[in-house]
């Protein structure tokens, strides 16, 4: 039987909000989550100059141990994508979380090669996993016009643990051996996982979809917004999301009486379909999700190539191992001012934003590859370039979720990070066949400039598909995706 009570438009009263304690509370239990995947991911390339020798290693075996992780949280996107869409975001990036906790601290029993390489493929399934969800839970929780601030805030997490792994493998490999940095890393993200227990939220946006727990939003709503009356018998809908199974970009606005209610056959449609793949490519998705995916492959690989060989590349540049990897976490720290400065532009103007600074990486990857500097010098280049390339890298991962409505935004979030994980195993791995070639090392740099290239042409062409939408839905009201991507006035 209907409930009598009054309805409450949970889409207008988080696009009411502005940033507050709320946003922060989200964005810093993200960051137990990101923290580790930067850190992991980072922390392998400091590692391997002392566990190589021992698993008598050559620098093809290290790519492919490099990429095993990698290769893991191409399937965990996947699969807990899926799942998060199922039984909420929060139980399942505490679930991940918690995983891959157990998993790294499994290192301590790889008895050589091949089980080293399947305890990282088996860790990366639960990292994988996890961090496209905390995109989509922070693009839910925040208004239109700061999601890509909010999942760029919440990828600063990730920037942290790049910059971690240097100071914290040369603060305990010398000490304990190479190992302790995988059982900090294991028992950190147990701790954290226990944390997010009592600190993570759920996405408001999902408990209204799936239909269920109307007691936790009711309670969630109160949290968000003390200052509304939300009794007990009150009905939940999402005004901004009536409409989204077309998948068009500007579809997304509500119709007269026709709002997504937390009870009620719309909903029972859309979790009938949203899980299929081809509901990412419906309407103005067509174009924008292999565009979207393509830009992240090609992103991807110069990042993770620079996180996998960087130490070994700066050492081969005549850099001391502590100056390699503190000139790589130097790098990411650069990486993440170019991410924050980018961000709000984003939110304003939308992806073109992203394609400037993309297009700005590839002279500077050319100079770096050609000119012939001294070191501070050398690492002054480097450090600009890290602004502009990284910086465009956490502007990718910024608009992931915001094109997709809530009932398949874990699907969509989740299959962009795994898609883009061919590149993040293809860069480590291409990095080790071309740093076995004859090519002057220093010229690896100017190699990559392809990248960026590719990435800015993507984001120039979705900027265009998203105007063209835009003018023609002038009339389209607030919560919109086009709206929400950031896209301004038409």
């Amino acid at each position: 039987m209907p409930l009598s009570g009054p309805t409450i438009d949970v889409a207008e009263v988080i696009e009411s909000r502005a940033l507050g304690w709320a946003a922060v509370r989200l964005m810093l239990a993200c960051w137990l989550v990101t923290f580790f995947d930067g850190y992991d991911m980072n922390v392998i390339g400091f590692a391997a100059p002392y566990f190589a020798p021992g698993y008598h290693l050559d620098k093809i075996m290290l790519g492919h141990i490099f990429s095993a992780a990698i290769a893991g949280t191409l399937l965990g996107g996947f699969l807990f994508g899926d799942l998060g869409d199922r039984v909420g975001r929060r139980a399942a990036i505490i679930t991940a979380t918690a995983i891959f906790g157990v998993l790294t601290l499994a290192l301590s029993l790889a008895a050589g090669y091949w089980s080293f390489m399947a305890l990282r493929f088996a860790a990366g399934l639960a990292l994988g996993g996890a961090i496209p969800l905390t995109w989509a839970l922070g693009t839910e929780y925040v208004a239109s016009r700061y999601r890509a601030t909010m999942v760029t805030l919440i990828m600063l997490g990730y920037g942290f643990g790049v910059s971690a792994a240097g100071p914290i493998s040369v603060a305990l490999i010398p000490r304990f051996g190479w190992l302790a940095v995988f059982t900090f890393g294991g028992a950190a993200s147990l701790l954290a996982a226990l944390l997010l227990v009592a600190v993570l939220p759920e996405s408001l946006r999902f408990l209204v979809t799936s239909g269920r727990r109307t007691e936790a939003l009711a309670r969630a709503v109160r949290r968000l917004a003390p200052e509304r009356e939300v009794p007990a018998t009150a009905r939940f809908t999402l005004s901004d999301e009536t409409g989204a199974e077309s998948g068009d970009i500007t579809a997304t606005h509500p119709a007269p009486g026709a709002s997504r209610t937390s009870h009620g056959s719309a909903v029972a449609r859309m979790r009938g379909g949203a899980r299929s793949l081809a509901a990412l490519f419906r309407g103005d998705l067509r174009w924008i999700t292999p565009l979207l995916w393509a830009g992240y492959i090609v992103s991807s690989m110069t990042t993770f190539f620079l996180t996998s060989w960087g130490p070994i590349v700066y050492e081969g540049l005549g850099f001391s191992r502590n100056s390699a990897a503190l000139v790589t976490s130097g790098n990411s720290f650069a990486g993440m001012l170019g991410g924050l400065a980018l961000m709000r532009f984003t939110d304003r103007i939308g992806v073109v934003s992203l394609a400037v600074l993309a297009f700005t990486a590839v002279p500077l990857l050319l100079v770096v590859g050609f000119v012939h500097a001294g070191e501070a010098e050398f690492i002054a280049l480097l450090l600009l370039l890290s602004v502009f390339l990284s910086g465009s890298h956490f502007g990718v991962t910024s608009i992931t979720g915001i094109f997709y409505p809530t009932t398949h935004r874990g699907l969509g979030t989740g299959w962009a990070s795994s898609v883009a994980k061919i590149g993040s195993i293809a860069g480590p791995s291409i990095g080790g066949v071309i740093l076995s070639s004859s090519l002057p090392l220093q010229q690896t740099f100017a190699v990559m400039a392809v990248c960026p290239a590719a990435l800015g042409g993507c984001m120039l062409v979705i900027g265009m598909i998203q105007r063209r939408a835009q003018r023609s839905a002038v009339a389209a009201p607030r919560g919109s995706p086009l709206s929400a991507a950031g896209q301004g006035g038409p």
